[in-house]
C-alpha cells in the first residue's frame, strides 16, 4: 500500500441548494474547486430557482444536516467553513453545535437572507438565532447592504451608514465584518472590513457592468474561506477573493446564461489541485 503523506485543502459549505446553479453550494463548490481546493457539503435547503428569481424552498430535516456535517468531518475531516443559507432556527442551532463540537475555528458567514431577485429567504426567528447564536462563533460576517439593513433595522444609503452598520453588528457579537457595498449607485464599488481590534479599511474598485451578477456573495465568501483555509490572513484572503471576484465577473460578463442575472465565471483560470505535505 502506497503511504498517505499529503491531502488536499479541505472546504466544507453549510449552505443552501440553487438548482439553476449560479449562487448557493453549488456557486461555493465551483469556487472551491476553481480555486484548488476539495469541496464538501452539507445541504440546509433544496430551492427551486433559475436567472430569474427562487419558485419554491423546500426545507432539510435538521437531523438530516446534522448527519451531513458530522459525516464529512468525521471521515474526511476539514480546514475551513462557509456558511450561507440557515432559513430556520433549529438549523442555525445544528450549525452552532457543530461547530462547537467539532471545533472549528476558520468559518465564513454569509448571512443569506434576501436573494437577488428580492425573494425573502430567511424566517424572521431565524434572523435572531443567527445574531444571538452563530456571530461570535464565526470568525468573518459578510453581509451586503440589504442583509446589513435587515440585521440594523434601517436602509443603508451611503458610505457613512454602512460605517454605522459595521460599528453596530460588532455590538450584537460579529467578532469582524466585511460590509459588501455594491447595491450603492455610482460608479466605484466600495466594501467595508471593520473588526473588534479597531481594524477599519475600505475596499474599493470600479463598478463591473454586468447583468451577470447572481452569486457574487455567496462566491466571495467561498474564496475567502478557501484562502484562510491555505493558511492566510484574514486581510489576505479578503484582497485575493476581491481579486478573484472581479476577473470571475468580467469573464462572465458578456455570456448570456438564462434570460435574468446570470451566474459569474468561475473557472475562467483554474488552479491545480493543491496539495498538503502532512509528513
Amino acid at each position: 500500500m502506497i503511504p498517505k503523506t499529503s491531502r488536499y485543502p479541505r472546504l466544507l459549505t453549510i449552505a443552501g441548494s440553487d438548482s439553476g446553479g449560479g449562487a448557493g453550494i453549488q456557486a461555493d463548490l465551483k469556487t472551491f474547486s476553481a480555486l484548488g481546493c476539495y469541496g464538501m457539503s452539507a445541504i440546509t435547503a433544496l430551492t427551486a430557482q433559475n436567472t430569474t428569481g427562487v419558485r419554491a424552498i423546500h426545507a432539510i430535516p435538521a437531523q438530516m444536516l446534522r448527519d451531513q456535517i458530522d459525516a464529512v468531518i468525521e471521515d474526511i475531516g476539514v480546514d475551513a467553513v462557509k456558511i450561507g443559507m440557515l432559513h430556520a432556527p433549529d438549523i442555525v442551532h445544528v450549525v452552532a453545535e457543530a461547530i462547537d463540537r467539532h471545533q472549528l475555528g476558520r468559518v465564513v458567514l454569509d448571512p443569506v437572507m434576501i436573494a437577488t431577485s428580492g425573494a425573502v429567504l430567511i424566517e424572521n426567528e431565524a434572523v435572531q438565532a443567527l445574531v444571538q447564536q452563530l456571530f461570535h462563533r464565526v470568525q468573518l460576517i459578510t453581509p451586503n447592504l440589504d442583509e446589513a439593513g435587515f440585521l440594523v433595522g434601517r436602509t443603508l444609503k451611503n458610505e457613512d451608514d454602512m460605517e454605522a452598520a459595521a460599528d453596530q453588528l460588532l455590538g450584537l457579537g460579529a467578532l469582524a465584518v466585511l460590509l459588501k457595498g455594491g447595491h450603492l449607485s455610482g460608479n466605484t464599488v466600495a466594501d467595508l472590513f471593520v473588526n473588534h481590534q479597531g481594524q477599519k479599511w475600505w475596499i474599493r474598485g470600479p463598478r463591473i457592468h454586468s447583468q451577470n451578477t447572481h452569486g457574487t456573495g455567496c462566491t466571495l465568501s467561498s474564496a475567502i474561506a478557501v484562502h484562510l483555509a491555505l493558511g492566510e490572513s484574514i486581510e489576505l484572503a479578503i484582497e485575493k477573493s476581491h481579486a478573484y471576484i472581479r476577473q470571475a465577473l468580467l469573464a462572465g460578463a458578456h455570456v448570456c446564461t438564462g434570460a435574468g442575472s446570470g451566474p459569474l465565471n468561475h473557472q475562467f483560470a483554474p488552479v491545480p489541485m493543491r496539495i498538503f505535505d502532512t509528513r
